[in-house]
């Protein structure tokens, strides 16, 4: 056998075995996307991709707009929850799963100045009644899910990040919660905001000085940037 012959079947056995070694880890690959979901992924799946269509249609949506939305078979849909008004509960849980809020109040630092620290309360706050109204306008008065209350936890953390700013409160901290909440919710209300909406910073404003106090004369020099 000549040289070249040698160097040429080498050759074309390195080629062989790249390319066999390649088509394996081609074959590898997919067979890992192949791996079908588990039950809770696919669960968690779903109401991920349904939640928009949801909040867009309210309950009125059909099996089949839900499974569009998914990307699925309605049966896939079907197996997955049971049936649509099961989906449409799960969507809800999820969607007013106070958890999330918690975990931005609790990630708060303590040492920011008093300010600060209740305009961003303000603001989480703002944003977790505004999800709450958006998703009963969404689904419609006869299918208004059930609202857990979560007042005390709330008032928990709430006191507890404002605990070493006691001296500068007129209320204990857990009080001074209660009304963050009350004022918050008061002014998240569409109807009793339409013409004479309260700013981020009045809201705070409001909290820490009333309607004839005094703020501290630093605290107004420059504006506090809303946390995005």
């Amino acid at each position: 056998m000549s040289e070249r012959s040698l160097t040429y079947d080498g050759g074309m056995h390195m080629a062989n075995e790249t390319t066999t070694l390649g088509d394996a880890d081609a074959a590898g690959e997919t067979a890992r996307r192949a791996q079908p979901l588990g039950v809770e992924d696919r669960r968690a799946m779903i109401i991920g991709a349904v939640t928009p269509l949801l909040m867009e249609q309210g309950f009125g949506v059909t099996s089949k707009q839900l499974a569009d939305a998914a990307g699925l078979a309605e049966g896939t849909i079907f197996r997955a929850f049971g049936d649509k008004q099961s989906l449409l509960r799960a969507v809800t849980e999820r969607y007013l799963d106070p958890e999330p809020f918690r975990e931005e109040l609790s990630r708060i630092d303590r040492s920011l100045p008093l300010e600060v620290k209740v305009r961003t309360v303000i603001h989480l706050m703002r944003e977790r009644f505004g999800s709450v109204f958006r998703l009963v306008a969404a689904v419609g008065p006869g299918e208004r899910p059930e609202f857990p209350s979560h007042r005390a936890a709330f008032d928990r953390l709430v006191g507890d990040l404002l605990d070493d700013d006691r001296e500068q409160l007129m209320w204990p901290p857990a009080t001074v919660a209660h009304i963050i909440r009350l004022m918050t919710f008061a002014s998240t209300l569409p109807r009793l905001n339409e013409d004479n909406a309260l700013s981020l910073d009045d809201l705070t404003s409001i909290v820490l000085y009333g309607i004839a106090g005094t703020p501290a004369s630093a605290s107004t020099d420059q504006p506090i940037e809303e946390k995005s």
